[in-house]
């Protein structure tokens, strides 16, 4: 008996000693890492960077974990109660540990609920690696870890903060994290405006969040919430007959979750994310000493995107291109495949560059074997112009790579002239499926005649131009380089006065004009090239006298950044997207202003948009009268490259200025006819619904009647219908296409 005895207590105080020793270990961090005082004190997690629209809207996020921290005032007293009820009954009486449940589950064996309270889950999501495993000794360990880190909370925080602490981090359903964003993203509102039913849904999430995801099992999560309900009842802080009444209602959803994908702008937000990049390298985050982390800490990022103009614009660009895609894919040599006769060495590279491709050959399939599964019927998703923007289809992955690429593109960008503050940006036609962007500055293509006003700015400031000079709209030689335009076929060689010449869009008349400006050879390019330079044009353009033309390739957004200079007064104004960083705690770390230029004279810039109002009202652009816009206060220019592979629209009023690009990302699959290619058929419609709806928008506080302002001390001659007077230019066909019997894309 008495050996029995001893052995009891010896085995009692060695598993005393042992708890001790675990607890002490586990303390001073042997057992791996221990929060330090400050980190206890400062308690922190991965924190969503987010990105506002003009108005405070948000828009996006850049994030590993989907989390925005709220404070304690902000949360519903509904999901706090409904938190305790259900996951920590005794949680304002504990001290972080609850013994009376420690005991519980070690008397069951974890059969009648675990121990873990409020407190240590706040731990587990903060500071700990929150191991899932079934090893018991490190399951013990990191249990043993949270109890000390929930003892430690419990002194350094208030019970609010330590239950508002454990809301932002907890993750909910569908990879959100916090309480915030679970309310925005299951019901479209606040933490604190979250109804006794909607906090219990949400609740019932954290016994298993992809087991009770309201989205995916709603009789599931119905049945959850009800559970949760109850327990509200069982701790006094909901009666019985409410809860009854609550438990039969259906859970009402208005789900909405912000990715890359999804919400507005997202083009946008991925350029901007690659420029926040670059400027978190170059700036130091004093909390941690290293550079700020865009998917970690929490910056706010305040952008000049108008959520309504954005919304317009993206609008304007679904409603064109879906109608011009059809038109382009019933064409005949698209629909026959005659198009990739000369190209199947870019259906061979676009092949090798998939996923497809990709991962059979990490599996180690042979290349012959992987060739010949491209010719296999598929069930698949592709792009359609239909609200969910795809169709699930048979075809081969080969058809589907010809389907693709045989997809119209666009890049559009609205900015407002005087500040550049950008205020709709749009990439493409689907993010979600086409990734690549038309409007950054890294997106090159053929510019076509847009680039003819600013010659003609050049011509007027510096070559002692008017727009009533009189130009010959004959071929031009350039010594050493040959004839500009290459044919004869555009020029009607006449003479006429150079604002003509503009309206119509005459390329003998440009070139013309172009060879004006230098003695011989390329004496002319280069000096527009610099001219180009100092406008806002980045891109190396090489000085060669076919650039007159728009042989030249830049991007979109430099075309803005050129135009600015007419509408602005002779300003060149640098396109401007964020205007100010703040950190997680709202404290500004840089804001950001416009960068403006002069570049040429108030009177240039004033005789230029004369001219390019004669283009809206005479020439290639007044198409867009047939759209209901008035053009007297507006300017703009149409723009087509060579056998319809780019075109182009650039227009402005005094309060906006816009630009839109559009064609296929392979420039030899095209618009076969002239009529339907050009830039006034393809790209100014774009314009033009944006701009209708911009004015129909009072919020907007576009003005219609507002005229540019003209210089004093500026004569400018009338402006005569030339249409009336001769032949129209190669731009100037309009041609109503008949889309009624295209094939659906």
């Amino acid at each position: 008996m008495k050996k029995g005895i001893k052995i009891f207590w010896w085995v009692f105080f060695s598993g005393v000693l042992a708890g001790v020793l675990l607890i002490v270990s586990a303390n001073i961090g042997l057992l791996g890492k221990m929060p330090s005082i400050k980190e206890l004190s400062n308690p922190t997690a991965l924190i969503a960077s987010q990105v506002y629209a003009e108005d405070g809207s948000l828009i996006g996020k850049y994030l590993i974990e989907d989390r925005i921290n709220v404070d304690f005032n902000e949360i519903s007293p509904e999901v706090m109660n409904a938190l305790v009820a259900t996951e920590d009954e005794r949680f304002f009486k504990h001290n972080g540990i609850d013994g009376r449940s420690l005991m519980r589950s070690l008397a069951s064996f974890g059969t009648s609920g675990g121990a873990s309270t409020i407190t240590m889950q706040t731990a587990k999501n903060l500071f700990t690696e929150g191991w899932s495993t079934r090893n018991i000794v490190l399951r013990i360990i990191q249990k043993v870890k949270e109890a000390i880190i929930a003892v430690k909370l419990e002194r350094n925080f208030s019970k609010e903060e330590i239950i508002t602490l454990y809301l932002n981090t907890v993750a909910f359903s569908d990879n959100v994290y916090g309480i915030r964003n679970a309310a925005y993203t299951f019901f479209q509102k606040a933490p604190g405006d979250l109804s006794t039913s909607e906090a219990a849904v949400l609740v019932g999430m954290l016994k298993g969040n992809q087991l009770y995801n309201p989205r995916k099992f709603p009789e599931r999560s119905k049945e959850r919430r009800n559970v949760v309900l109850q327990q509200m009842v069982r701790n006094g802080y909901l009666d019985q007959a409410k809860a009854s009444a609550l438990g039969k209602e259906p859970i009402k959803l208005n789900y909405r979750k912000l990715n890359e994908n999804t919400g507005l702008a997202p083009y946008f937000r991925g350029v901007l994310g690659e420029e926040l990049k670059k400027w978190c390298k170059e700036h130091e985050n004093p909390a941690t000493g290293k550079p700020y982390n865009l998917y970690k800490d929490g910056l706010k990022i305040y952008t000049t995107i108008n959520p309504r103009m954005q919304q317009y614009a993206e609008e304007a660009v679904a409603k064109h291109i879906s109608k011009m895609q059809k038109i382009l894919v019933a064409q005949k040599n698209i629909k026959n495949g005659a198009v990739w006769k000369e190209h199947e060495n870019v259906l061979e590279a676009a092949m090798k560059q998939s996923d497809r491709w990709k991962n059979m050959k990490k599996e180690g399939i042979s290349e012959d074997e992987i060739r010949k599964s491209f010719f296999v019927k598929t069930d698949m998703s592709v792009f359609a112009w239909n609200e969910k923007r795809e169709i699930d289809t048979v075809m081969t992955p080969y058809d589907s790579i010809k389907y693709s690429r045989a997809i119209l593109q666009a890049g559009f960008m609205a900015m407002d002239p005087q500040s550049g503050a950008v205020k709709a940006w749009v990439g493409g036609i689907d993010f979600k499926t086409f990734k690549f962007d038309h409007v950054n500055i890294n997106t090159k293509r053929q510019v076509g005649s847009t680039i003819k006003p600013l010659l003609y700015g050049l011509a007027i400031e510096n070559g002692g131009f008017t727009p009533s000079t009189p130009v010959e709209d004959v071929q031009q030689n350039f010594e050493g380089y040959g004839p500009v335009p290459a044919t004869t076929a555009s020029c009607s060689n006449q003479t006429v006065p150079m604002a003509e010449a503009l309206a119509q869009s005459r390329n003998c008349a440009t070139a013309y004009i172009m060879k004006q400006l230098g003695n011989k050879g390329n004496d002319a390019a280069v000096r527009f090239v610099e001219f180009l330079k100092n406008v806002g044009v980045e891109t190396d353009i090489e000085p060669v006298p076919a650039i007159c033309l728009g042989s030249g390739e830049t991007s979109l957004y430099e075309m803005m950044h050129a135009y600015s200079m007419f509408p602005s007064g002779g300003f060149s104004v640098k396109p401007l997207y964020i205007t100010r960083i703040e950190d997680k705690n709202g404290n500004t770390l840089q804001s950001f202003t416009s960068e403006r230029k002069e570049v040429i004279s108030a009177a240039t810039s004033y005789n230029v948009i004369n001219m390019m109002q004669g283009v809206m009202k005479f020439g290639t652009g007044r198409r867009a009268a047939s759209y209901g816009i008035n053009t007297a206060n507006v300017a703009g220019k149409t723009g087509t490259t060579n056998d319809n592979s780019d075109a182009w629209f650039m227009g402005y009023s005094p309060q906006l200025l816009c630009g839109v690009w559009t064609g296929c990302d392979d420039r030899f699959i095209r618009f076969s006819s002239t009529a339907v290619g050009q830039g006034s058929s393809l790209a100014l419609p774009v314009w033009a619904y944006f701009y209708a709806s911009c004015l129909k928008d009072k919020t907007l506080g576009l003005d219609s009647k507002m005229a540019f302002v003209k210089p004093e001390g500026v004569v400018t001659d009338s402006l005569p219908d030339w249409t009336k007077m001769r032949p129209t230019g190669p731009e100037d066909s309009v041609e109503n296409v008949d889309a009624s019997k295209a094939s659906e894309y």
